[in-house]
This record gives C-alpha cells, structure tokens and sequence, in this order.
C-alpha cells in the first residue's frame, strides 16, 4: 500500500467526486481511478459506491477513511518533527474551536503564532465541542479548544483553560430581571429557552446542569451564534442559560447566577492528540498560550 493510494482515496471521499479529486490533486482522472481501483484490489473490497453525480463511501470505505486519514496524519507529523529537530517550524497548523471560548483569545493567538512561525499554513475550522474532539482524535485537526466533553483517552487528552460558573441571561422587562437573589433551575423550568445546537458547549454544560438538578427544559429556540442567541433574549422572546464570560457581550441585559446544579460547570480545554503524536507547530503554539504571549 502506497501512501499516494491513500492520498487519493482521502480526496475522493472527501470530494465525493473523481474529477473535482483529481483537479484538486493534479493529477489526471485516468491515474486518480487506477489509484483507487489498485487499492481496492489490495484490500480486496470495494471503497466506492459509484453513480454518474457522485461517489459515496462502502462501509470498507469508512473503514478505511478514519486510518487512512490518521496515518497520513503520522506521516505530516514525522516530517515536521524532522524539521523541528532543525529548528525550523513549518508545515500546517489545524485549528478547531468553539465561538467565543472562554480561556483563550483564539485570534489573538494565532496571529501571535504567525508573527513566529510564517512558515506554517494556518487553518481554522470552528463547530461544536463532539465534532471537534472526534477530528482530532481521527488527525484531522491539530489541536482545539472546546467545552470539556469527556476524560483522557488514548487518543485525546484535554489541558484545561477555563473554568465558569453558569448564569442565567433575560430582558430586562423580564418577570426574572426583578430577582435579586441567585436562580435555580427549578425557577426557570417552565420558561422558554433561547441555546445553542446539542453539540455547543454551553449547551451541554446547561443540559447537563439541568439533568443533575432533576429538572427539565425545552429549548423552544437553537442556534448556532452567539449573537443571534443575544438577538433573541434582547427581544425577550426567551431567556437562555450561558457561560459566565457571555454576560458582558450584551451589557443591557439581565444576568443571574445559576445555583444548585450540583458539580456542574463549564469548564473548557484544548484537546490534542497524545503526546507523541501532537505536531511541533501544536506544541509551539501551546507555548505561546501558556506564556501568554497570544
């Protein structure tokens, strides 16, 4: 097996098409499908399931996907290591993160980051907290900052930034701006909710501080920014449940301490790979944030 046959078989899979694969590899369709079909006779399986507007994975296919992509991963690892060896810092840096993390100003870092290494290519990809710690756990990110979702494993591990207590943010015209003492969940149960998609930290963290409350809630309205959430409470169409550092993106509204959630918190991390795999241009940049010169 050749590392050029999974290249190829990564980009297919990932452009769901031979011809865009091809252009975006540079290499003719011809040699891009010969590639292909010399690894699906070696693995005695087929990879694709192929119709005349798209290709789709088997499940030899997916399979394959998850250790193909780790290995090329290892491959762009052992390279950068080499180089760092040198003293050079060079390559890709992949970034994952959450909007608005608390703990780290992602921006700030990363320009910081690019003052002292210019040779490396930075990418930013910003989702959910579950997406991003599967994505470096397959390689396909360097490292990322999330809301804590799990304990170390042998493929994650977590290096904690922040910790935050929750509160509650409403209107001030709300019948809870009134409250001058701390809420609990059992006093906003019956209220609307304005949060994020599931997989969104704060999301979690709430869903989480609610269930060990014993107390259940319906989110009437999810989406997927912040200030589309502020935008919400501001017209007082329902109040929402976030991190503490949230509360001063929007001064003119409401916000009350959540109390009696039992241990639950939102606590955020940078997930990286183990040790041995994590990218010297990861490792820089953990520097950077640990000195504090992001």
């Amino acid at each position: 097996m050749e590392l050029r046959h999974l290249q190829h078989f990564v980009a297919v899979a990932e452009d769901q098409h031979f011809t865009r694969a091809a252009e975006r590899l540079m290499v003719s369709q011809s040699g891009l499908s010969a590639s292909i079909r010399a690894l699906e006779r070696e693995l005695r399986a087929p990879l694709f399931v192929r119709t005349t507007r798209r290709v789709t994975l088997t499940e030899a296919g997916r399979a394959l996907l998850a250790e193909a992509e780790r290995i090329l991963a290892q491959v762009r690892a052992a390279h950068e290591a080499v180089a760092a060896v040198q003293g050079v810092v060079r390559g890709t840096l992949s970034v994952g993160t959450e909007q608005c993390i608390a703990g780290v100003h992602v921006a700030g870092l990363l320009a910081a980051f690019r003052r002292r290494h210019p040779d490396v290519e930075i990418r930013l990809r910003q989702t959910g907290s579950g997406a991003l710690g599967e994505e470096v756990a397959a390689g396909r990110l360097d490292l990322a900052f999330a809301y804590r979702t799990q304990t170390d494993t042998d493929q994650l591990r977590c290096a904690p930034l922040a910790t935050e207590p929750m509160y509650v943010l409403c209107h001030p015209d709300h019948r809870l701006a009134g409250v001058s003492a701390a809420l609990t969940p059992e006093d906003v149960a019956g209220e609307v909710f304005v949060d994020f998609h599931p997989d969104w930290g704060p999301r979690r963290a709430t869903d989480v501080a609610f269930a060990e409350a014993g107390v259940r809630r319906t989110v009437a309205l999810e989406v997927n920014d912040v200030h589309s959430l502020l935008d919400l409470v501001d017209e007082n169409l329902g109040v929402a449940v976030i991190p503490r550092h949230f509360r001063h993106k929007r001064e003119a509204l409401t916000a009350l301490p959540l109390k009696g959630t039992g241990e639950a918190v939102y606590e955020t991390v940078a997930l990286l790979p183990p040790v041995r795999s994590t990218s010297p241009a990861a490792r820089a940049l953990m520097a950077l944030l640990e000195t504090g010169s992001g």
